[in-house]
């Protein structure tokens, strides 16, 4: 059994105490984006650590928050079934191919205790969302780590020869966090096809809505003829629904049956499930919500390129620069200017990590870089 809480932000460092004012654009506060923050942190910090959507979830979501008041008495049994159908749609699978969870990070739990143990394996890039890992050592399991290629992404071609008799699960995330890159599409192709049916690889598409490469395609389009391919989605991301908790994933009726067998009864509550439903129906919002979370990132590192900073091409919500030394400093500097960033990467030591939160929050955080990087040292081995 887990001991004490794990979430996506317990991922993050621990932040010192502060005070500030947080610059949100009107259409921000409109949409509730004034999230908490975690204990000891500023209280009201600029916050872009975390991969959050500044913008919040759609307004039709928020109206299924209030209209869910009058189920708030009732279990979530109808509602689950609900969303669980409305997403098998998605995806043009039944819905007994459906697992939901309370944010993405249960998903990665249950698919941890179902495919790994003792004597057991996990696979996955270095660096590389932990979640998967840390669950690994729960189940006794031990894992292994294959550093990303010198552009920064996936090397699968070194991870398929890892996969031996021990490998359980093999975790590619894509987009990847905390470098924002891709699996090119047909070097998924080309892996999936490699590994042994025994194998099951979980594809996390967190970010997957972020991305506008030609060269990217979704797990989901192998799902029908690679049967130990799961793929993971959260509602966190482009649906602006981080602190409501939902996440899926869709994988053969086998793999999403062992892994239901590790989920927590009633995991989803009715609002965030009314939510979801809501969210899901707003054809705009995906759309809407790249547009201006991409174009903000693209402003940004137009900036940073023009300063003669170096940041690694990303797909997702969050871009990573190099602050030419380690960052244990930089971020502690930023969170006394009251602007929260990402987290220390051992394997990434110069490399800072920041979320893409409005324009404005952007012009603050660029004029705070120019006061503690005021200049780029040599790029980052």
């Amino acid at each position: 059994m887990i001991q004490g809480p794990v979430s996506r932000r317990s991922f993050a460092s621990a932040l010192g105490a502060g005070l500030g004012a947080v610059l949100l654009e009107p259409r921000a506060r409109t949409h509730g984006a004034e999230a908490s923050v975690a204990r000891g942190e500023p209280a009201a910090a600029i916050q872009l650590n975390s991969n959050e959507n500044p913008y919040g979830p759609s307004p039709r979501a928020l109206d299924a928050l209030t209209r869910a008041q009058g189920l708030a008495g009732r279990y979530p049994d109808a509602e689950e079934d609900a969303v669980r159908d409305a997403i098998a749609r998605l995806h043009g699978v039944v819905p007994e191919r459906v697992v939901l969870g309370c944010g993405s990070t249960e998903v990665l739990r249950m698919a941890a205790h179902a495919f790994l143990g003792t004597g057991r394996t996990v696979l996955a890039a270095e660096p590389t969302f932990e979640a998967v890992l840390h669950f690994a050592r729960v189940t006794q399991a031990e894992s292994v780590k294959v550093p990303l290629t010198a552009d920064f992404r996936h090397d699968l071609a070194a991870m398929a020869k890892a996969v031996d008799g021990r490998t359980g699960l093999v975790y590619v995330c894509n987009p990847n966090n905390p470098t924002g890159t891709i699996v090119p599409s047909e070097e998924l192709d080309a892996f999936l096809t490699s590994l042994p049916s025994s194998v099951v690889v979980l594809v996390d598409e967190a970010y997957h809505h972020f991305v506008e490469s030609p060269r990217y395609r979704s797990a989901c389009e192998w799902l029908e003829r690679t049967p130990n391919l799961v793929v993971a989605r959260t509602f966190s991301k482009i649906y602006g629904m981080a602190g409501m908790r939902l996440g899926y994933a869709v994988g053969s009726e086998g793999n999403v049956a062992a892994m239901q067998r590790h989920s927590f009864w009633s995991n989803a509550n009715v609002a965030v499930l009314q939510a979801a439903l809501a969210s899901l129906q707003d054809a705009d919002l995906v759309p809407r919500q790249r547009a201006l979370i991409n174009e903000t990132r693209r402003w940004l590192c137009a900036q940073l390129t023009k300063q003669g900073r170096r940041v690694i091409p990303s797909e997702t919500n969050f871009v990573m620069i190099d602050v030419g030394g380690d960052v244990a400093p930089i971020i502690a500097a930023f969170r006394e200017r009251r602007i929260l960033v990402g987290r220390r990467f051992a394997s990434l030591p110069h490399w800072l990590r920041v979320s893409i939160g409005t324009r404005a929050e952007m012009e603050a955080f660029l004029a705070a870089l120019g006061q503690v990087v005021p200049t780029v040292a040599g790029a980052a081995a």
